[in-house]
């Protein structure tokens, strides 16, 4: 059984009807890079995954892991980027999906692979630290919230959460220093 669908490069393994085997947001990712749409390339899981996952006592399915690491391979190839590069890093993006839309699931998490080791060859790239600390702001921002709290069952009290916390610090930052919004924050903070 194939458990990862690649798209990317105007190619794609799935399609618009395989919304049932890659979730709503796979299947039309799938579909855009056929009809040529822009859109980064990567790979869906399928949800048999999950559903493999919970039949097997909470274990992934054989050969999961190099199905995952052959598709990387080929995102990278694509992006003519590596994932964990110090000097030419590849973020990946994450989102979860479901045979039928589900609200309020999971979030996205950005900016997967920028680390305190990817951080400098990104800022050589780009020219643009600014840029590169806010987007490793928001990762840290996204994986707090999502992966640590949410998908680990925490339910805090209404704004006590990890996001919310975050939120008012930065808030807390910009009012002390007179700063408007997040565009005025500078490399240093």
């Amino acid at each position: 059984m194939k458990y990862v669908y690649l798209f990317g490069d105007g190619k794609a393994d799935g399609k618009a009807d395989m919304k049932n085997l890659l979730g709503g947001k796979g299947a039309n990712l799938a579909e855009m890079n056929i009809l040529g749409i822009p859109v980064p390339p990567g790979f869906t899981l399928t949800t048999e995954v999950c559903t493999e996952y919970y039949k097997n006592d909470k274990s992934f399915p054989e050969g999961l892991d190099q199905e995952v690491n052959k598709s990387l391979s080929e995102v990278e190839s694509i992006m003519g980027t590596t994932f964990g590069d110090a000097d030419n890093p590849l973020l990946l993006s994450v989102r979860s999906g479901a045979r039928q839309s589900m609200p309020g699931m999971m979030e996205t998490v950005l900016n997967i692979g920028l680390t305190s080791n990817t951080i400098p060859g990104l800022i050589k790239k780009t020219k643009n630290p600014r840029f590169v600390y806010d987007a490793y702001r928001r990762l840290i921002t996204m994986y707090s919230d999502v992966v640590m709290e949410k998908a680990a069952g925490i339910d805090p009290l209404e704004g006590e959460g990890i996001r919310q916390k975050l939120e008012h610090h930065l808030s807390s930052y910009k009012s002390n220093n007179n700063l408007k919004s997040d565009t005025d924050l500078v490399e240093n903070d």
